[in-house]
Parts: C-alpha cells; sequence; structure tokens
C-alpha cells in the first residue's frame, strides 16, 4: 500500500488550505523549469506581432522559422547554454507566494464552495452534486485566488521572461522584492495588477476544468471499484485532469502571458493582444507552448493533487493523535 490510507474524519478547512498551499509549493518547485520554457516559447515573436497588420501563413512560417527556443526540452537546453540553469528558476520565490495564497484559496476551498451549491441546488428541488455545481465551485474559487495573487503572479511572469544573456547589461528585476518596487514605482499599483481579466478568466476556466475533471475522474473509478482511493487513483485522476486543462486554457494562457509581460502601452488590453496575436500566427498562435505547458501542467497536477491528498490525511491523523 502507498501512502497514508483513508479515514473517516473529514479535514478541516484549515487543513485543506494549508495542504493545498503546501502541495503546489511542491508541486511548482519540481516544475518550475517547463513552466518557464512555457513562458518564452508563448512570448517569442511578440514584438513582430505587435506591429504586424495582418496575417497569413507564410509570413507566420517564416517568422517562426526565426524562433530562438523550439519545443520544450530544446527551450530548457538553450536557456541553460546560454544563461546558466539559475535562469530556469528565475520567478521561483514570487511563484512559491504565489501558489500558498492562492492554490490555498482555491483548491482548499473548492469542496466548501460546492456543498454550499450543492445546498442551494437541493433547497430549490435539485437532488445530488451535478456537474454544473461542481464547476460553479471551481469558477468561483478561482475567481475569489485571483483577487487575492494576481500582483506575484505579474512578477513571477515577469522574471521567467528575462533573459540573462549578456552579462553587461544590467537585469530587469534582481530579485521578487526587486521586481514588486520597480513594477509599482514605474507603472503604478496598476502595474502590480495587469492582466487581471485575463488571468481572473483563465484560473475561472483552468480551475473548473482541473477540479472538476480530477472530482469526477476520482468520483467514477471509485465506483466502478478498479481502485482504491490511494496513490494509484489520485495519479490517473490527476494526469486526466492536466490534460483537459490544458485544452481548455492554453488559448487564454497565451494571451495572459503576454499581456502581463508587455511593456505599457504595447496593448490595449487582452483583447488587443488576441487580435495582435491572430495577425502573428492565426489560431495556432493560442496554442503555443501548448506540449510544454501540458507537461508542465500534467506533472503539476500529479505532483500537487498526490501531495494534497497525502497532506489532508497526515493533518486528519496528526491532530487526532495529539
Amino acid at each position: 500500500m502507498v501512502g497514508f490510507a483513508p479515514t473517516d474524519i473529514p479535514p478541516t478547512i484549515g487543513m485543506k488550505l494549508f495542504s493545498a498551499g503546501m502541495a503546489a509549493c511542491i508541486a511548482d518547485a519540481g516544475t518550475f523549469p517547463l513552466d518557464t520554457a512555457k513562458v518564452r516559447l508563448q512570448i517569442q515573436g511578440e514584438s513582430s506581432s505587435a506591429q504586424s497588420k495582418s496575417f497569413s501563413f507564410a509570413k507566420a512560417k517564416s517568422e517562426r522559422s526565426h524562433f530562438k527556443y523550439r519545443g520544450i526540452f530544446g527551450t530548457i537546453s538553450t536557456i541553460i547554454r546560454q544563461e546558466g540553469p539559475r535562469s530556469l528558476y528565475n520567478g521561483l520565490v514570487a511563484g512559491l507566494q504565489r501558489q500558498m495564497c492562492f492554490a490555498s484559496i482555491r483548491i482548499g476551498l473548492y469542496d466548501s464552495v460546492k456543498q454550499v451549491y450543492s445546498g442551494t441546488a437541493q433547497a430549490h428541488g435539485y437532488t445530488g452534486t451535478n456537474i454544473m455545481t461542481k464547476i460553479l465551485a471551481g469558477i468561483t474559487t478561482g475567481a475569489m485566488a485571483v483577487s487575492f495573487a494576481q500582483p506575484t503572479d505579474v512578477v513571477k511572469v515577469r522574471m521567467q521572461a528575462q533573459t540573462n544573456i549578456d552579462p553587461t547589461k544590467p537585469k530587469r528585476y534582481t530579485g521578487a522584492m526587486h521586481a514588486y518596487r520597480t513594477i509599482a514605482r514605474d507603472e503604478g499599483m496598476r502595474g502590480l495588477w495587469k492582466g487581471t481579466l485575463p488571468n481572473v478568466t483563465r484560473n475561472a476556466v483552468v480551475n473548473a476544468s482541473e477540479l472538476v475533471a480530477y472530482d469526477m475522474i476520482k468520483e467514477r473509478i471509485l465506483k466502478t471499484g478498479l481502485m482504491a482511493d490511494m496513490f494509484p487513483l489520485h495519479f490517473v485522476s490527476a494526469f486526466g485532469a492536466g490534460f483537459v486543462a490544458t485544452c481548455c486554457v492554453s488559448p487564454i494562457d497565451v494571451v495572459k502571458t503576454r499581456y502581463m509581460n508587455s511593456p505599457p502601452g504595447q496593448y490595449k488590453g487582452a483583447i488587443d493582444v488576441a487580435v495582435k496575436m491572430f495577425r502573428e500566427g492565426g489560431p495556432v498562435a493560442f496554442y503555443k507552448g501548448f506540449m510544454p505547458n501540458f507537461v508542465r501542467l500534467g506533472s503539476w497536477n500529479v505532483a500537487m493533487f498526490v501531495c494534497y491528498e497525502q497532506l489532508k490525511r497526515v493533518c486528519v491523523n496528526v491532530v487526532n493523535n495529539n
């Protein structure tokens, strides 16, 4: 038997918040190079797209032939060769700060919000927890979490996007705290909340697809009796949830990344980013970095959900044994 066995005592909200935050930090630390590669792939070519007035497949093909980064492992290899391995972890501090306040809310409060919506639905004559209740709970907690964690996400993306090829040139940001101060000074407090709308949209979608997919896959497998509520079940459910989430969120994720990384005045808003992206590369542009996004999100989901399930059980066992 792998991991801690399930208990009959449910974890408290506090246990869920703590377990979700810690599990997300563990997952982030382990998959951060993949996330950095995803960001670099998503933003390359954006300068030319901002100036482009129309789209043609021939032009897009010509521009892609000059791209520096190719594929997830090619991107990681290029970053290590040109900037050193530490560059793969640019923005890690901001990423961990983000997960502690972001994941704890969107994941830790999901079950509680789902129960609230289920109670409301039952009061109006609906029985059980249907898929719409789960989707609404995922959207709600995802949007709530962004309102707390947006500045940390902006800093994380900015630091991941900066390159360290020329040592004679000063870095845009020397660390997470320097990035917070610089953005607030140069762009105002609005700069720290840049891209909130696409980020709310992105995280509402990813949270709904990710948590609902995990919830439903796990629930269905348990009903069939193929697996017990242990590590293998959590692994399979998390991997499936990662694929579903990547398919749903990739277009929004690319728009969010480009907008948050852009200097003041380059784009008028998220819609402007999407329009210029379409001119640059057509519909395919919205799935830039899909494979690294899936590799990253799939592995992140596996690490996070497995750790989350185990940490909840550890918390319950520790509290009950004291």
